[in-house]
């Protein structure tokens, strides 16, 4: 395939975005495409235990709603032309999950209206900064330690979640197996030990880039044992066809209501919250590939904020009308991406282009394994486990990142009580506690620079 194939050039250029074709603007980079198939796939089925739960969504609407996020996150790389491997606002998820469990929001369907309030909200937001450039501004201006409590609220948040909140019904239903998986991936991703026998062997390496896959594969493999007994497969087989006008009645504002004005006003700060992160997210790709480029002037990379923010603003508008679930529809899956931009350095003999590599972990956006019965129930078992796992990794590298930002004594106590106000508190209350904590005991300096979290 010539080069002109996969140059970020090449493609149907439409305004600001650059659509390009699956196997014509792009081609198969087999080891991203392998490594996507499975990791893509079963993160995003941890959300199912939630959908069915305080949503109320049959397993297959769940899944049905889940492949529309799939279409929508891969939509940025193929549709839009974003050069990052996308993914959720994964620490906007245990917020998320505390306000849809308040009191106001009492069915399924105030639940479902309450995130087609927070994705709206969200999606006005981004529109609003990207077109003014008050985003940048906003970012250099907001204090440090409010930006850490933020993130520390995070991670406070999806702690609770798992330990106490929904512990009953996850990790106590089954202890052996959720423990296994989460000490497996807390080893692989963050064990300064073990990162020092990555370093020495490459096959540790390989097993430990597949993120939260080799934890599953631990509890699927122990948790059906004899003398365990936490998981029973019951395997189905066969194609599933996704019942989306089922899920379009129980989810779709055309269908049950449009979100109250009081409804999108109680969901702004969360919104605001979630914007905050995705802009550290955008930060942290943006310098991924700028260390990057250098090695690869072949393949010259597009950067543009301001795209960025109108892409993640149709996104998640048109994930509100659809299946709304507000932490989805995020600008940057770090892991991933650091992944598949190593990969890309190395040559257009390992990755013909960054396009080529993103699209190909996406598996271009097709979602084979949602479609596939037998892949599909054998996850079933283990979905309490992926959630659990998901809440803990990002609560484990929230609280690590959040600490790293503030220096001083008095610093460090803004930081964890405004983070407990976040975690605990509803959104407006607690941004209020947390912003009223960093003006009064360390008052409102400008960050001097807008530091990077993943």
């Amino acid at each position: 395939m010539s080069n002109k194939h996969s140059s970020p050039s090449s493609g149907w250029k439409w305004g600001l975005f650059t659509t390009r074709v699956p196997f014509l603007h792009t081609r198969v980079e087999w080891p991203e495409l392998l490594q996507g198939l499975v990791v893509a796939a079963a993160t995003g089925l941890a959300l199912v235990p939630v959908l069915m739960g305080p949503f109320a969504l049959s397993f297959e609407e769940a899944v049905t709603c889940i492949i529309i996020h799939s279409f929508l996150i891969t939509s940025a790389p193929i549709i839009f032309g974003e050069p990052f491997a996308p993914g959720w606002v994964t620490p906007a998820l245990p917020f998320a999950l505390t306000f849809i469990s308040m009191d106001t929001f009492e069915t399924p369907t105030e639940r479902f209206q309450a995130m087609i309030a927070l994705s709206l909200d969200l999606s006005l937001i981004l529109f609003v900064l990207g077109i003014t450039g008050l985003g940048s501004k906003l970012m250099k201006w907001l204090p440090t330690a409010l930006k850490a409590a933020i993130i520390m609220g995070a991670a406070i948040a999806a702690l609770k979640r798992v330990f106490l909140d929904d512990a009953a019904r996850f990790l106590m239903q089954q202890p052996i197996s959720t423990t296994i998986a989460i000490a497996v991936c807390l080893i692989l991703t963050f064990s300064i030990p073990f990162a020092k026998i990555k370093m020495r062997n490459s096959f540790w390496a390989k097993v430990a880039a597949l993120g939260l896959l080799p934890g599953f594969l631990m509890a699927a493999i122990i948790g059906p044992l004899p003398f365990i007994k936490e998981i029973t497969y019951d395997i189905q087989w066969g194609i599933m066809i996704p019942p989306f006008m089922d899920l379009w009645a129980k989810a779709s504002p055309f269908a049950i209501g449009w979100p109250s004005l009081n409804m999108m006003l109680q969901a702004l700060p969360l919104a605001f919250i979630g914007y905050l992160i995705m802009f550290g997210d955008l930060i942290t790709g943006i310098e991924i590939l700028k260390t990057a480029q250098e090695k690869r002037p072949d393949d010259p990379i597009d950067i543009n904020p301001q795209r960025s923010h109108y892409s993640l603003a149709i996104r998640n508008a048109l994930m509100a009308i659809s299946a709304p679930f507000f932490p989805t529809q995020g600008p940057l899956w770090t892991g991933v991406h650091v992944i598949i931009v190593e990969r890309w350095k190395q040559g257009k003999e390992e990755v013909q282009s960054l396009f080529s590599g993103i699209s190909s972990y996406y598996v271009f956006g097709i979602p084979i394994f949602y479609l596939l019965l037998p892949l599909t129930t054998a996850m079933k078992p283990l979905m309490g486990i992926a959630l659990s796992l998901t809440l803990v990794l990002t609560g484990f590298a929230c609280a690590y990142v959040a600490m790293a930002f503030p220096k001083s004594t008095t610093e460090k106590g803004v930081v964890l009580l405004g983070g407990v106000a976040l975690a605990i508190f509803e959104p407006w209350l607690g941004l209020v506690v947390a912003f009223s904590a960093t003006a009064l005991l360390l008052g409102l300096k400008s960050s001097s620079s807008t530091e990077q979290h993943s």
